[in-house]
């Protein structure tokens, strides 16, 4: 009797497990289908058009990045990427990005300069959505405050 009542308990802890594991990948497989939807000719999506660097110290690094997908038929050549000010530089691929591929925009923004800022970078390129406007935003502080976590 212990044997079957044993068999039984580990027979549905069995099929909970997979059950559970199966979910998980169904879920993941429909995040994964969740894409942009395909342009004719070149095209951009970014994942994010802010950055929010929320509270960081003074001199901490200002290095982040814009990540893309060309949603396009045809490979999207991006000509250039202008900060609205000198204290925000980006930087943009060499070379043009095939259709279903990420390109990337970097952007650094001098964290020596004290408190809260909004700034632009403004991409232009060959896609249909043209110039493409992303924001930087966050606060530089000159010390850690008390009680509060900062990035760096």
């Amino acid at each position: 009797m212990k044997k079957i009542i044993l068999l039984a308990v580990l027979s549905i802890a069995g099929l909970t497990a997979t059950n559970a594991q199966t979910t998980k990948q169904t879920v993941k497989k429909a995040a994964a289908k969740v894409e942009a939807p395909k342009v004719d000719g070149p095209g951009m999506v970014f994942e994010n058009e802010t950055i929010d660097y929320g509270t960081i110290t003074k001199g901490a690094d200002g290095k982040r990045e814009f990540v893309f997908v060309n949603n396009g038929t045809k490979p999207v050549t991006i000509s250039n990427a202008q900060g609205s000010c000198g204290c925000t530089v980006p930087t943009k691929p060499d070379s043009a990005i095939a259709p279903g591929a990420k390109g990337v925009i970097g952007v650094k923004y001098d964290t020596n300069r004290v408190g809260p800022f909004t700034k632009t970078v403004t991409i232009t390129s060959d896609a249909s959505e043209t110039p493409k406007v992303l924001t930087i935003k966050g606060t530089v502080v000159e010390d850690k405050p008390a009680g509060e976590t900062i990035k760096s």
